[in-house]
């Protein structure tokens, strides 16, 4: 019997999801102001979600619940890593880390993977089904904002393995709703979905205090370029 839990998940993160949007660092993306620096910085964090998330999903793929949205397809962690060398250059890994934000996010993955692991269903929600409907968007405001050329520095938005995405979210949406859960684990995927859009936010605002930082100080070089040029 179908539990409705897609719709559900939905409609209990809306306001979330909302909340989520509207961090300044986000609103800045959707307007096309993208700094590359803390887009960079946005990679490797996700780098460190992704691979936290993937690894765990890997770790729990027979158990009842989480097989149902077992779709390795859906995986970002390679794609992640060519960004990141296109960023950071091929000895990116000496250079990144997972900001405070992050280590919280990835630290509340790895322990509902071990305590609940049914839990795992919401933060794949959360930033698969993102990532497939607004990706190309993003992916696309990304390469204007920063100049990028064909497909490099923006792997993160293309899903190779999924050659229909409208028909694979439908799909997906159907694994959800025939997850073999009950009521009780259904509000608590829902609450967990919203941690997840919490913890998402956190990422965001680390991100646009940083990016204030670095406006602030192109702003005061330019002011002070200015004055010597009036001097």
């Amino acid at each position: 019997m179908s539990t409705n839990l897609a719709q559900q998940l939905r409609e209990g993160t809306t306001k979330a999801h909302s909340m989520a949007e509207n961090v300044s660092f986000v609103k800045s993306f959707l307007g096309g102001v993208v700094d590359k620096k803390s887009y960079r910085r946005l990679v490797a964090n996700l780098f460190f979600v992704y691979t936290a998330l993937e690894e765990e999903i890997e770790k729990n793929k027979h158990h009842f619940v989480v097989q149902s949205i077992y779709f390795p397809e859906l995986n970002r962690t390679l794609s992640l890593k060519q960004d990141l060398e296109y960023y950071y250059g091929s000895n990116w890994r000496e250079q990144v880390y997972p900001s405070l934000a992050t280590k919280t996010y990835v630290d509340r993955i790895r322990n509902i993977s071990i305590n609940q692991p049914e839990l795992l269903i919401a933060h794949a929600y959360t930033r698969y089904m993102g990532d497939l409907s607004g990706g190309q968007i993003l992916k696309r405001i990304a390469q204007t904002a920063m100049n990028l050329s064909s497909n490099e520095g923006t792997s993160f938005y293309n899903f190779h393995n999924i050659k229909d995405d409208k028909r694979f979210k439908t799909m997906y949406r159907q694994a959800l709703d025939n997850a073999p859960i009950d009521q009780l684990q259904i509000e608590q995927i829902i609450t967990e979905a919203n941690i997840a859009f919490n913890l998402n936010m956190k990422v965001f605002q680390e991100l646009n205090s940083n990016f204030i930082k670095i406006m602030g100080m192109l702003l005061l070089n330019t002011i002070t370029s200015l004055r010597k040029k009036i001097m």
